[in-house]
């Protein structure tokens, strides 16, 4: 391990002292008249859960909490707890459902970043299933006959974005390390809703109504989510049984079933599209691992933030954000004064022009991980911010390396698709996992019952800048880089954060400042997921539309930033722990917290 030292909702985030997203998510929090009608049939627990998130108040409890995206989804996590599984058994059950009722952020065919900390051992451990490219791939994948990079969205809805999908595996893998409950009963709330169908909520409605015409893009697609031509509509009861079949067979014959055999013929057979056709394999399937990695830990005024290295990038950004800031008393600084904002955002855009040169899969390029977040160098990289305006332009600095090396940079952004889970049971375990397909429906390919990631379209198009490689181009059986950040954070030893967000690349943004909010401004968990986003990391401060953060649009453009006010979706979804257990979950998106 690397251990260097809204609605109701909406007014009270508004009140709180304290890039772009894509057009299928929602500008503001649903409206409060929205939320019952989108979930029947939830629980008690469910429905307290949702009065918390409507009051602005976290969900407190004793023995175990689970926090995702979808009420539906936290149910069947909170019936594996209720019945003594424990966090890794519950995430399958979350993850199952998921892939059903928000199929637009993440499911079967995508990937995803778990960090979990084990209750018995005090160990830290993170696992990476992200996707890989096809072992026929090289770094031209995305190039045109002229050697110019491809338009993006023509190869996003096409099989040639398509990496080999890494959930699967690591749902199995994470029950067969720390699980104890049966395997096959852990998709039986899955199963039992894609069976009988769930009701469509306003958000996986307006998702669909906004992507509408890519999601026309392949036949099997529109034959689910525009049937008659129309796209589904909130409150519509969706039956999905070829979802149902698949995760039967996952249930009853492992993995193996999903990455060998008729399932996997079929994945390869939907990659092979008539415009831009992938090139993944049944050898690609057949061969993928899910790979342990060290933990990327950075001390924090005394607390470990930890999180997931290479080929996440999430871990280091936030670390050197958080890095470079310890060196000013944000403690005792105003969240909402521009000052502390223009060190945030510049922070933040020093991490990212590091990101862009470093970072990308270690197991194909050195990535100089201890340099990167060495206290010496980000205090360096702080004496940049002492000044009273915006940094004119940044670029990377220079970390020691053990080695030389030079490479171009990327300017590759992720578009956000993904979802966030926090859960922590009743032994003490904490897990933090970030799933993903990439954007919006990922790849719009329809198979078996899910959609198909667009993961490769992470990796720069283009092999090289100013003569030099690009760290995250395209190579056979590499990892794109990601922005995903799943965090725990450590005091003495001990969990008393789990974070993460969904977002692209804000993800990283979007995180820091919520950890921000509650160790140095004393923010509870759900204070801290509803403060308004200002996010800077391309040079552009964007700036949620419709909070306070609004009204820092012009001083930080006095002082010499760009601006934008947007949208920002963030998902974010945190579980903290001391005397108990407190839950929070965005109001930007459908999510809650359960526990007891």
């Amino acid at each position: 391990m690397y251990r260097f030292a809204s609605t109701a909702i909406l007014a009270l985030a508004t009140a709180l002292p304290v890039a772009a997203q894509q057009t299928s998510d929602i500008i503001v929090p649903e409206p409060e008249t929205q939320v019952t009608q989108d979930f029947p049939g939830l629980s008690d627990a469910g429905m307290a859960a949702l009065d918390a998130k409507r009051e602005g108040r976290p969900v407190e409890a004793e023995n175990w909490m689970v926090s995702a995206a979808h009420p539906l989804a936290v149910e069947a996590g909170a019936r594996v707890l209720r019945e003594g599984g424990n966090a890794a058994d519950a995430m399958v059950a979350v993850q199952a459902v998921l892939g059903l009722v928000e199929p637009q952020s993440s499911g079967l065919g995508g990937g995803a970043f778990l960090v979990w900390y084990d209750a018995a051992s005090g160990e830290l451990t993170t696992l990476d299933a992200r996707e890989t490219a096809p072992l026929a791939a090289d770094p031209r994948y995305f190039l045109d006959e002229d050697g110019e990079p491809l338009n993006f969205m023509t190869a996003v809805v096409s099989g040639r974005s398509v990496g080999t999908p890494g959930t699967p595996r690591l749902m199995e893998e994470a029950h067969r390390r720390w699980g104890r409950s049966n395997w096959r009963g852990l998709f039986d709330d899955a199963i039992e809703l894609a069976q009988d169908g769930f009701t469509v909520s306003t958000r996986m409605a307006e998702s669909v109504a906004a992507a509408a015409e890519s999601l026309g893009a392949f036949p099997a697609t529109t034959d689910y989510f525009l049937p008659g031509g129309a796209p589904i509509a909130a409150g519509d009861t969706l039956v999905n049984a070829d979802y149902a079949a698949t995760l039967r067979q996952i249930a009853a014959h492992g993995t193996a079933a999903f990455y060998t055999g008729e399932i996997a013929a079929d994945i390869v057979a939907a990659t092979r599209t008539d415009d831009l056709p992938g090139l993944l394999s049944m050898g690609d399937l057949a061969r993928y691992q899910v790979i342990e990695r060290p933990a990327i830990c950075y001390d924090y005024r005394g607390d470990e933030v930890c999180g997931m290295g290479p080929p996440s990038s999430g871990a280091v950004a936030i670390a050197q954000i958080l890095g470079m800031l310890e060196n000013f008393d944000l403690g005792q600084m105003d969240p909402q004064d521009v000052q502390t904002r223009r060190l945030m955002g510049d922070a933040t855009r020093l991490a990212f022009a590091d990101r862009g040169r470093y970072l990308a899969d270690s197991d194909f390029v050195p990535v100089p991980v201890e340099g990167l977040i060495d206290r010496d160098y980000l205090a360096s990289r702080a004496e940049l911010l002492r000044g009273d305006d915006a940094l004119p332009e940044v670029s990377a600095g220079t970390p020691e390396w053990d080695h030389a090396q030079i490479w171009g940079d990327d300017l590759r952004q992720e578009r956000p698709a993904t979802s966030h889970i926090s859960i922590v049971d009743s032994d003490g375990n904490v897990l933090s996992m970030t799933t993903t397909i990439e954007s919006g429906f990922g790849s719009r390919i329809f198979v078996r019952g899910f959609l198909l990631n667009n993961e490769l379209t992470d990796f720069s198009f283009r092999t090289h800048a100013d003569g030099w490689p690009i760290a995250n181009r395209v190579e056979p059986g590499k990892r794109p880089r990601s922005s995903m950040s799943p965090t725990i954070v450590l005091r003495d030893g001990v969990p008393v954060l789990a974070i993460g967000s969904p977002g692209g690349a804000t993800i990283i943004g979007f995180t820091a400042q919520t950890i921000i909010a509650h160790l140095d401004w004393g923010m509870n968990v759900q204070q801290a997921v509803m403060m308004p986003h200002l996010v800077n990391s391309f040079g552009t401060y964007q700036i949620e539309a419709e909070t306070w953060a609004e009204e820092l649009a012009e001083p930080l453009s006095d002082l010499g930033f760009q601006t934008n006010v947007t949208a920002l979706t963030s998902g974010l979804h945190a579980i903290s722990l001391g005397d108990g257990l407190q839950g929070g979950a965005d109001p930007r998106r459908e999510g809650i917290a359960i526990g007891e």
